[in-house]
């Protein structure tokens, strides 16, 4: 069995954003998010033991991001861009932050990848159909073009 590590108590949104704990466990933490006079409701939740657990291979670092409803179409993307960084300075060894949308949900798609995002796979969770977006940061997806040596060797 995974140990999984307990989710980032604090946040520190970019410029412009206020976060409010709004409740945190071991493995779940909510937050209220400010900015020029709209709140949204966002859950961190590490995907090996949510709702996502049985989904894909989820690593034990991976953090589901749960955007409430109130955000703006507008402010999404912001929302999103300043979000990710922030759990990324809060947890450096994160490997992945999900952020799971609706199946045919244009809108979300393209907020999540114009924050970037980048689409992985749809799943069926029995009760919901999602497409999975996934922020990943550099030193995962780093790749050594140098095919004439072997890593290690």
């Amino acid at each position: 069995m995974t140990t999984v590590p307990a989710v980032p108590a604090g946040l520190a949104p970019d410029r412009g954003w206020a976060a409010e704990p709004s409740g945190h466990g071991r493995t779940t933490a909510g937050f209220h998010l400010r900015r020029g006079g709209v709140t949204v409701d966002v859950r961190l939740e590490r995907c090996a033991v949510g709702r996502l657990r049985d989904a894909y291979p989820a690593g034990a670092r991976d953090l589901e991001v749960r955007v409430g409803a109130g955000c703006p179409d507008g402010l999404l993307p912001a929302l999103l861009r300043s979000l990710t960084a922030a759990v990324l300075a809060a947890d450096p060894h994160c490997r992945r932050v999900v952020l799971a949308v609706p199946v045919g949900d244009r809108g979300g798609l393209t907020a999540a990848e114009s924050a970037g995002y980048r689409y992985a796979v749809d799943v069926d969770l029995g009760t919901d159909e999602l497409a999975l977006l996934v922020a990943e940061p550099d030193w995962v997806t780093v790749t050594d073009i140098d095919l004439d040596r072997v890593p290690g060797a």
